[in-house]
């Protein structure tokens, strides 16, 4: 395992500790407040064993082995411990299932609630510490870069975006949430004529698919300046070196970058003879192309032309939490939206959830502290939305019956709730499984 994937796997643990920590906060600490016994706070569930456990008073604090959340065991309460003996006996005071209903419903939307503040605070100090950059749209000057999905839809490289759905686009990655979260229409600007571009609900699912392999649906259209050669390429051994412009292959012209990457593969197996500038000065290179079904050279395009085109927006302190909590909202919905298309597109669900494999691979593979908090706040709004989702065995659920018995007057029958835990707990269990299953199989053998 190289050093790269270890700093994932180290950024995706700190991340799960900071939200799993402070969401079972926010159930423990008003617990504590309405004088309620918390028998355990676990960082990762526990079974059979637990890395480290301590006793402090009447709670057990500890870490165990399975990083799949954590939980506060709190006395009187039906969750996933099931613990129904302790259920069958007389009510103490302070337990749980003796507080009054509005004291519950306070514990349990602890969690929700920190977890909702935790995110707005965090985009906030990210906006406060980096501000934004991003891509204005109309510094976007040549267009997209297509591949044979969305060239499939109707895209065409070249194609300038001006608007999706009737909205007018202004920064540039918008294209790329706006197409995710549903759109119908996309408004764009082809060699002088306007052209509409229709997507339909059965694009959806390998538009999503793309977008997580790639992590984009479209790149602007950039010169043929490298930005990277690969060690031992048919690119590093043609002698191409970063920074070189190239301007010919085989006697052709070539202006755009995705010019050079249809010559590559059309020359599949064959040499290219390749002109450069190299500061300045013209050279001849000779790449020999491999014999493969989709054969690269080993580089990537430069950046650099880009950097006079974004803009940036700075934040004060004060301007910083409300942008921050609208930022982290916007976040949320993008993700509810997509969600809801899985369903509403009948899409397989499991093939586009992942499990803890994907989120790791979001992850850089150099600890970059920008990219560590905007993964962090996004499934910190992520983890409140589904721990408020109805379902039994989630926080959600237990807030409904809470909600119920403050409305009608009557409390759900302990056999009713035991129950409820019960199906609630399978079924999560059942989608984890498949979530997790499937993530394996593409991860590591598709």
């Amino acid at each position: 395992m190289d050093s790269g994937v270890l700093i994932q796997i180290a950024q995706l643990v700190l991340c799960l500790s900071i939200l799993v920590v402070l969401h079972e906060l926010g159930h423990f600490l008003p617990a504590k407040w309405f004088k309620t016994k918390v028998e355990k706070f676990y960082l990762f569930f526990d079974p059979y064993f637990s890395l480290v456990k301590k006793k402090i008073g009447e709670t057990e604090y500890g870490i165990g082995w399975l990083p799949l959340g954590g939980y506060v065991k709190i006395a009187g309460m039906v969750d996933e411990s099931m613990d129904t003996e302790q259920m069958k006996k007389d009510p103490e005071p302070w337990e749980f299932r003796s507080k009054p209903a509005w004291q519950r419903l306070i514990i349990m939307a602890g969690g929700i609630i920190v977890n909702v503040i935790l995110g707005g605070f965090i985009f906030a100090g990210i906006l406060f510490t980096w501000g934004v950059s991003y891509l204005p749209n109309e510094n976007v000057e040549n267009g997209i870069v297509t591949d044979s999905l969305t060239q499939a839809i109707g895209f065409q490289t070249g194609d300038k975006v001006l608007s999706i759905d009737g909205e007018k686009i202004v920064k540039f990655n918008d294209i790329n949430r706006l197409i995710l979260e549903g759109a119908e229409d996309v408004e764009v600007d082809r060699n002088g004529q306007i052209v509409h571009i229709p997507i339909k609900d059965e694009d959806a699912v390998p538009l999503m698919d793309f977008q997580q392999a790639n992590g984009s649906l479209f790149v602007p259209r950039g010169p043929v300046k490298v930005g990277f050669v690969a060690e031992d390429t048919a690119a590093s051994k043609g002698g191409l070196q970063v920074d070189d412009q190239v301007t010919k292959v085989n006697n052709q012209e070539v202006v755009f970058f995705d010019e050079f990457q249809k010559l590559i593969k059309a020359n599949k197996g064959k040499t290219l003879n390749v002109e450069v500038l190299r500061e300045g000065k013209p050279q001849n290179l000779v790449i020999n192309v491999p014999d493969s079904i989709n054969p690269k050279i080993g580089v990537a395009p430069s950046q650099s032309y880009l950097k006079d085109k974004v803009a940036r927006v700075e934040y004060g302190f004060l301007e910083s939490i409300p942008a921050g909590f609208k930022e982290a909202f916007t976040s949320l919905g993008t993700q509810v939206k997509v969600l809801g298309g899985i369903f509403t597109r009948d899409a397989k669900i499991a093939k586009n959830m992942g499990s803890f494999f994907s989120i790791t691979k979001q992850f850089d593979k150099t600890w970059d502290w920008h990219r560590f908090w905007i993964l962090t706040g996004t499934l910190s709004m992520f983890l409140a939305f589904i721990n408020l989702l109805p379902i039994p065995a989630l926080d959600g659920g237990h807030i409904v019956f809470t909600l119920y018995e403050m409305i009608t007057g009557k409390k759900p029958s302990q056999k009713f709730l035991e129950t409820a835990q019960i199906i609630g707990g399978i079924f999560l269990m059942t989608l984890m499984a498949v979530v997790i299953g499937w993530d394996v199989i593409k991860n590591f053998f598709l």
